[in-house]
C-alpha cells in the first residue's frame, strides 16, 4: 500500500511540475545558483584579509 501511495505522489508531482514548466516562466535555477557563487566568489577575494608574512625585514630585530 505504501509503495502505490508514494509512487501516486510521485506521478502526480512529476506531472504537476510539467504542467507549471510549460504554462509559467519558471527561473532557471542553475543560472541563479552560478550568479550566487560568483557574487560570493567576488565578495571573497574584495573582502579578504590580507595574509601575514613572515619575512625578517617586517620583525625588528635590533637587539641581535
Amino acid at each position: 500500500m505504501v509503495i502505490i501511495r508514494s509512487g501516486f505522489h510521485f506521478i502526480a508531482g512529476t506531472a504537476f511540475g510539467i504542467y507549471v514548466a510549460q504554462n509559467y516562466n519558471v527561473p532557471n535555477i542553475q543560472k541563479l545558483i552560478n550568479t550566487g557563487l560568483l557574487m560570493a566568489k567576488h565578495y571573497e577575494e574584495n573582502y579578504r584579509k590580507p595574509k601575514k608574512s613572515n619575512k625578517s625585514d617586517d620583525i625588528d630585530n635590533d637587539d641581535h
